[in-house]
């Protein structure tokens, strides 16, 4: 079996199992539980290192706790943060790992996925790259090992294209989708602040053309999502925002970080007799 092995384990997060395991679940039993009746269709969450981003990330993650006896898997996009990258890449690997263990690479997404124009499959991107690595241990821990992941690594793509790649994998039932993007970037505090609240006002109205680039490093993927989220009539809601600030960071040079749920209608979620998937934190 070829396992990426984990590339910022000691870095983003701590190499030792017993202390990620901790950690984590600390993280997870702090974050605010799900408490309204609708499904999960996807999450937002950073993917900085878990002192400065990991409270925020959790607060997404958590989201998912409810659905750990239903989803049958996770797309996961996040930005190529050093590769130079058009479209995007699938991993060939057969599992991420990460120090809890060996997340297995979904075959059959990754075959649906590149299918579809614009999807490769490439070993080089994910190579360093943390975007993806880190929510790992979150999922890990959530959903337990037995969850397929298809890392989907985003780089210059129209969000037509991605939201492409999104619908096509969702469409198995117990599908979730995990955007993983840090927004603003080394401004002030405030500035930070306020420039997050109208990414997270673009991201709420479900408007991929009201984003730029500066406003989100995962700026290609989140559009991807939102423009998906606007076709299928989903609804967005914040979970949480805030900066490396509020975690002891220098305030003249912070990064601003989101969880956001995405979730269809009440009545729309599962059919007669099943019971919902999760439960939104209303804000």
């Amino acid at each position: 079996m070829r396992v990426r092995p984990a590339a910022v384990a000691g870095r983003f997060y701590p190499a030792d199992p017993g202390e990620l395991r901790e950690l984590v679940d600390r993280l997870l039993g702090e974050a605010p539980g799900p408490t309204g009746a609708v499904r999960p269709a996807a999450v937002v969450a950073p993917h900085a290192g878990y002192t400065y981003s990991g409270a925020v990330a959790a607060t997404a993650h958590a989201q998912v706790a409810g659905a750990a006896d239903a989803v049958t898997r996770i797309v996961l996009l996040g930005p190529a943060h050093v590769f130079p990258l058009d479209g995007m890449a699938v991993p060939a690997v057969d599992a991420f790992a990460t120090p809890l263990g060996a997340a297995a690479v979904d075959d059959d997404a990754r075959t649906a996925a590149t299918a579809l124009p614009g999807v490769v499959v490439d070993d080089r991107p994910h190579g360093g790259e943390h975007s993806l690595e880190t929510q790992l241990p979150f999922l890990q821990r959530v959903l337990g090992a037995e969850v397929p992941v298809l890392p989907v690594l985003v780089g210059r793509a129209l969000p037509e294209s991605v939201a492409a790649v999104l619908t096509a994998l969702l469409a198995v039932d117990g599908a979730l989708a995990v955007v993983s993007t840090d927004l603003s970037h080394f401004l002030d505090e405030r500035s930070a602040r306020e420039r997050d609240r109208r990414t997270a006002g673009a991201v709420l109205a479900r408007d991929a053309a009201a984003l730029r680039p500066e406003d989100a490093c995962g700026y290609h993927p989140l559009r991807g999502l939102l423009h998906h989220a606007a076709a299928r009539c989903l609804t967005v809601e914040l979970l949480r925002l805030a900066t490396s600030a509020d975690s002891g960071a220098d305030r003249a040079r912070v990064v601003g970080y989101g969880a956001f749920l995405v979730h269809g209608r009440p009545e729309d979620e599962a059919p007669a007799g099943r019971p919902s998937l999760n439960r939104a934190v209303p804000r």
